[in-house]
């Protein structure tokens, strides 16, 4: 069986490479974020950043939301760390993110080693 939207992840992760080459690791989550940004629009990739993630508990919509970091192509959720090493709890988040907005794919990018690490989480 194929990959699910492979075409979209190879482009989403070729700018993460990218951005990872240009930058190397370090820097906060943020300047990821920002500069992902920039490579997304240069790559005219659509994407949203930090979309609202609607809760459901019950039939009603919850107060309280989840910020994905990027939804890219209106149906993959990116989701970005930099930290020594991405943990089991890095995709729970990422597995709550794909539930609360009914997504079946999303990709854990970790800028903060010397390679860059990714994950791609199929609910």
């Amino acid at each position: 069986m194929g990959y699910i939207f492979k075409e979209e992840s190879y482009k989403i992760i070729g700018a993460c490479m990218d951005v990872h080459k240009e930058l190397g690791c370090g820097f906060l989550e943020g300047v990821y974020q920002e500069v992902l940004e920039i490579e997304f629009e240069k790559r005219e990739i659509p994407f949203e950043r930090e979309k609202g993630l609607i809760i459901i508990y019950k039939g009603i919509a919850l107060k309280k939301k989840y910020y994905a970091d990027f939804v890219c192509f209106d149906k993959i959720i990116i989701e970005i760390k930099s930290c020594g090493k991405l943990m089991d709890e890095h995709v729970s988040q990422l597995l709550n993110y794909l539930n609360a907005a009914n997504y079946k794919l999303g990709l854990l990018f970790n800028f903060g080693e010397t390679s860059l690490r990714y994950k791609r989480v199929i609910l």
